[in-house]
């Protein structure tokens, strides 16, 4: 699935990367991690395609699993900062949203961020945007949604990825159906069209 931005959200949070234009390769993102078993079979996945990733993770996540965090990093994969605790920026104050996010990468360590459900606002971008990268998205595989079979997931990539796209897939549980069905043929599809999967480096 495709995500075009409104064109107002372009104009008043400018600092945004919906995509990587102008590169080569294809940037897979997980977000929501880690999750032990799931980001592990993940990881074996993508080590079968020498792929390389970009995991979006909760600071909770990374203080509870620490071990499964530190096989992303061992794997040569790069983690993004996913706040602390799943926070939606709508509804809550530039604070306490930055704190959230700030606090999240005492453990996480990363120039990159990602709000969850791609909800911020304008102020807390700006705000964010002078301590790291914000980095969204443009093709959306919806593995976490229970609407939608493992088929219609694989294509929701499919359809849409090409050379510099940003594609999101999660590694919680509530994904795992959609994304273990999705993923290989991903993977499969990219190396039979010679794109490289590759970590998000800006």
């Amino acid at each position: 699935m495709r995500f075009k931005p409104p064109k107002f959200l372009k104009h008043i949070a400018p600092g945004l990367i919906w995509n990587m234009d102008g590169e080569p390769d294809v940037y897979l993102t997980f977000d929501d991690g880690p999750t032990p078993g799931n980001t592990e079979w993940i990881l074996e996945t993508l080590a079968k395609y020498d792929a390389k990733a970009t995991f979006f993770c909760l600071g909770k996540n990374v203080e509870q699993y620490p071990e499964t965090f530190g096989r992303i990093i061992a794997g040569g994969h790069k983690a993004g900062n996913h706040t602390y605790s799943h926070q939606k920026g709508w509804g809550m104050s530039v604070e306490r949203y930055v704190e959230d996010v700030d606090f999240a990468n005492q453990l996480i360590h990363s120039d990159l961020f990602r709000p969850p459900y791609g909800r911020i606002t304008p102020v807390q971008a700006r705000i964010l945007s002078e301590r790291y990268t914000l980095v969204m998205w443009d093709v959306l595989s919806r593995d976490y949604s229970s609407l939608i079979t493992p088929r219609q997931c694989t294509k929701n990539v499919l359809k849409y990825v090409g050379a510099g796209s940003i594609v999101v897939f999660h590694d919680s549980w509530k994904s795992a159906r959609n994304m273990r069905y999705a993923l290989p043929r991903v993977l499969e599809y990219l190396k039979e069209q010679g794109l490289r999967c590759s970590t998000i480096e800006v």
